[in-house]
């Protein structure tokens, strides 16, 4: 990357990392310092923390299309500053309604699809992959440290100083998009990154990519159901005060963290990524199931909830990267934008129902569900074919070829290891699926009508 594209990078990975601190950090500590909000209730609270999932859910697509008409950072200045009045209104009252109301407003500034097309504008096709994967590690980094900084934050100025703060970080990021993040000149509606309505019939229908979106849905919706029991156990029922809690956390994090890699790289190595996917679902449920049986030892809470986020951690970073292979050619952008959809739909049902669960049920309800949506999403994978060891490559063609289109596709499915092509006319360009271990770009380079300049 040049030094352009670096500062870009780093900045907009800052923006989001910031962004996903503001949502996470009142998770490991709200149904602790919540329960004294006016009119709380198990339901409520649990609302409360899935509440910004279902405005995310909603405005996530719509807002990177409007992207598209008004421009990039203007939608992401809208979004910020909704973001920061959300933070505010949230942290200026007791009642637990209007904390819902601004949980809500947090939400609705959906600007994780906006982020991704500016960095889109902002880098060349060759070093996109990068660049995204430079923004994945910030998403994974500010979660964990949002596990830390939430209660240490709450213990000394309590719930609504947590609020307070993620306002105060919305506003940075804000200032960072203002004065550090170039304004590209032209905004480059890629076919590969970018949602298309035309393409969305096609990602929906397909299988793999179901299965993938019900996972990152059950996901989600185990995490935020985890935070509306675990952090009161850890306080009521084995005796950590809620100011120690951030240690607990952060040795759980990091353990989990390393013990993790060593799976994902046999999966993508040994091209096991089923077994392993499946395996991880099956580890979470059983610790799902373990967190009923809490209440004697501090050490096995600990225990259970390592096998948790190292299960967790593996398929956080696995389905991202499983709906880039299984996406048809050229519809990268609409398969990752039904998935963060399906994302906040998870979080949001997990909050609401999980909630609904612990005011009439109890603990035991909300491991029920937990449990059972795991169980669930454990026959859909294994069920699931082997998923595809396929990469996007784009391929620059010659203007020439105009009125050929025909002819060119037919030349390149001929190649060895490509499974999949999309031929975007109008910009002269082609976006294949391709095996890497049988794809030749040096055959692909032979071609006449090929240009200088294909990437990954």
């Amino acid at each position: 990357m040049n030094a352009l594209e670096k500062r870009s990078v780093s900045a907009l990975a800052s923006v989001y990392a910031m962004r996903m601190l503001g949502l996470f950090m009142v998770l490991p500590v709200f149904m602790l310092l919540g329960k004294d909000l006016q009119g709380a209730t198990p339901a409520l609270l649990g609302l409360a923390i899935g509440a910004y999932g279902l405005s995310q859910a909603l405005l996530q697509i719509p807002f990177g299309m409007l992207s598209d008409r008004v421009g990039r950072k203007r939608m992401i200045y809208i979004g910020l500053i909704l973001f920061a009045i959300g933070s505010l209104l949230a942290a200026s009252t007791d009642s637990i309604y209007v904390v819902i109301a601004g949980r809500v407003l947090q939400g609705s500034g959906a600007i994780a699809s906006v982020l991704m097309a500016l960095l889109s504008d902002l880098t060349r096709e060759e070093e996109r992959t990068k660049a995204m994967a430079t923004v994945g590690m910030s998403i994974g980094l500010s979660f964990s440290v949002s596990l830390v900084l939430g209660p240490l934050i709450g213990s000394h100025f309590g719930l609504s100083g947590i609020f307070y703060a993620t306002g105060a970080l919305s506003l940075v990021a804000l200032v960072i998009v203002h004065r550090v993040v170039p304004t590209p000149h032209q905004q480059r509606a890629s076919a590969d990154t970018q949602p298309a309505r035309e393409m969305l019939g096609r990602v929906l229908s397909e299988g793999r990519l179901l299965r993938l979106d019900f996972g990152i849905f059950s996901l989600h919706l185990v995490l935020t159901s985890l935070f509306l029991v675990f952090p009161t156990v850890l306080e009521d029922k084995l005796g950590l005060a809620s100011s120690s809690h951030w240690w607990f956390y952060l040795t759980v994090m990091v353990t989990s963290f390393f013990a993790m890699i060593p799976f994902i790289i046999i999966g993508e190595k040994k091209r096991q990524m089923k077994a392993i996917l499946c395996g991880a679902i099956a580890l979470l449920t059983a610790a799902a199931g373990a967190l009923s049986n809490l209440r004697h030892s501090l050490l096995f809470a600990w225990i259970v909830l390592f096998f948790f986020f190292m299960a967790f951690n593996l398929l956080e970073a696995s389905l991202p990267s499983l709906i880039s292979k299984e996406a048809p050619a050229a519809s990268k952008g609409t398969a990752m934008g039904v998935y963060s959809t399906s994302q906040f739909l998870g979080a949001f049902i997990g909050g609401s129902l999980g909630g609904m669960m612990l005011e009439s049920i109890g603990v035991s309800g909300v491991v029920g569900l937990m449990v059972a949506v795991l169980l669930i999403w454990l026959l859909v994978a294994l069920t699931m074919p082997t998923p595809g060891y396929t990469t996007s490559f784009m391929v620059q063609l010659q203007q020439a070829v105009s009125g050929r289109f025909d002819d060119v596709d037919a030349s390149l499915r001929e190649l060895p290891g490509v499974r999949d092509v999309v031929i975007v006319e109008e910009a002269s360009t082609a976006y294949l699926k391709i095996d890497r271990q049988e794809f030749d770009e040096g055959r692909l380079a032979e071609l006449a009508f090929v240009r200088q300049g294909n990437s990954l």
